[in-house]
This record gives structure tokens, C-alpha cells and sequence, in this order.
């Protein structure tokens, strides 16, 4: 593979980084270089963590997965695929293990952070679509806009549960988000630590956008397409109803907060 080939190394203006230098005709150029190394927030993930690792690693050059307390073979399988594994002794939740693979991750001079869920929902061949959204918007938090297709089935409960949210979410944010759920997403890893988010849970990714819109940080949404396998065949530890009111309760505090 070629330089120019390589998935993660994006260069792109206001990206901070390791400079390089390039001369040519005898001026010389310096460009910040975008790091950006998935991260996979995985629990009881045996089924399907191994092509999701193997996915990404087509486009970023590391792979980390975040096994929040697996109680199957979850890390052995993605370590076997070739990521490197940070194992939770308990399920601590999503926000957790997200906040604990940014925190890694920038330790080890990543500029940006792809988050991608390991339950196989996400399509590694969408990934490239919000690499180049990235590329364009360095400092820009980058959401990809799950696209339904006709012949999906999801259940009417998670629609609901889903559209509750952006709602409550685009209110205390201020401004309209038409998938605040999705966890198909790139983070610029340092801006989205200064944010301060302590929410162990599904809360962590809404709260994250309620604060970046506010505090001025670029918020960009790329449509994309999604897998969702038959109902009996899913895996997913979000409850439409408790993980929604949770982040009903995160966006009323906020809103409290904004007017004391």
C-alpha cells in the first residue's frame, strides 16, 4: 500500500499532530497529520466482533476494542482479528468503554477516534464516506445518519425511542440532529475529552453532542447505510425505554443547569 493509500494517516488543515514537511520547487509546505484508529465499544460480542475488527482495520491503521465485561469470547476472538484489546472487569457501559479507549487512544498520539459498534450494525464499507467528511473538517465531530432500508425491521418501540431522543437531544443542544443514537461517529480525541463527559452509559454519546453544539465544536452528519439482521439474530444491550428516559434526564439536567 502506498503513503497516499495509507486508511488513517488523513492530512487535512487544523488537524493537531506531527507535522510533515514537503518540498517542492524549493518551498516547503507544513501539514498536521490525522491519526484516526477505530475504536469498538463491544460487549458480549462473540458473533460478530471478528469481522467487524477485520472491517475496520481496512481503513484505519489500529484497531482497538473496548470489551466492557464480556462474559463470552469476545476479546479472545478480536484479539485473535488482530486488535488490541482493553478488557473492562465488569460491564461498566458504552460511555465508559468510549471514554476509556479516547483516553488510550490520545496516549498513543491519536489525533481522532472512530467509533464503531460490535454488534455488526455498522457497514465498514461506510466507513470511508466519513473519512473523507473528517478529512474536510478536521475539528468537526462526524456522525454517520443511519439510512434505514425499506425492507428492515426495527421494532416500532426503538423508532420511538430514537426519535424521543434526537428531540429532547436537538432541544438542549440547540440546533436539529437527525440521529443523535448512532454510534457510527469519528471524534477529534482531545476536544471531545475536554468536554468532561462522566456518563458511564448510552447518555455519553447524546451528552457529547448537547455540549460540543454548545461550546462551538463543528458537528457534521453523513448519511449512511446500516445492517440491522433479523430480530432473532441481533445483538444489542439498548433499552428503548431505560437507556431513553436516561438521556431524558441528562438533557433535562443540562436545561436545568443552563437556567440557574
Amino acid at each position: 500500500m502506498s503513503s497516499e493509500d495509507a486508511p488513517s494517516e488523513l492530512v487535512a488543515p487544523g488537524c493537531n499532530g506531527t507535522a510533515q514537511h514537503a518540498a517542492a520547487s524549493a518551498v516547503v509546505v507544513s501539514r498536521p497529520r490525522c491519526r484516526v484508529a477505530a475504536l469498538i465499544p463491544a460487549f458480549d460480542c462473540s458473533r460478530t466482533i471478528a469481522d467487524v475488527v477485520r472491517g475496520a482495520a481496512r481503513h484505519c491503521e489500529h484497531v482497538l476494542v473496548i470489551d466492557d465485561g464480556s462474559s463470552d469470547a469476545t476479546a479472545e476472538l478480536a484479539r485473535a482479528a488482530g486488535a488490541e484489546v482493553i478488557r473492562h472487569d465488569r460491564n461498566r457501559g458504552k460511555g465508559a468503554a468510549l471514554r476509556s479507549g479516547l483516553i488510550r487512544l490520545l496516549a498513543q498520539g491519536f489525533t481522532h477516534a472512530f467509533s464503531v459498534d460490535g454488534d455488526g450494525q455498522h457497514l465498514a464499507s461506510e466507513m470511508q464516506r466519513l473519512l473523507e467528511v473528517s478529512l474536510a473538517s478536521p475539528d468537526a465531530i462526524v456522525l454517520g445518519a443511519r439510512r434505514i432500508a425499506a425492507d428492515q425491521e426495527v421494532a416500532p418501540i426503538k423508532r420511538f425511542g430514537n426519535d424521543f431522543a434526537n428531540w429532547w437531544v436537538s432541544l438542549a443542544a440547540g440546533r436539529e440532529f437527525r440521529d443523535t443514537q448512532t454510534g457510527f461517529r469519528i471524534y477529534p480525541i482531545a476536544a471531545t475529552l475536554d468536554l468532561g463527559v462522566q456518563a458511564e452509559r448510552y447518555q455519553f454519546e447524546s451528552e457529547v453532542l448537547i455540549l460540543a453544539a454548545r461550546r462551538g465544536i463543528g458537528i457534521e452528519t453523513c448519511e449512511v447505510a446500516v445492517y440491522y439482521p433479523p430480530p432473532d439474530e441481533r445483538i444489542s444491550h439498548y433499552d428503548p425505554w431505560l437507556d431513553t428516559c436516561r438521556i431524558i434526564v441528562t438533557v433535562v439536567s443540562f436545561l436545568v443547569r443552563l437556567r440557574t
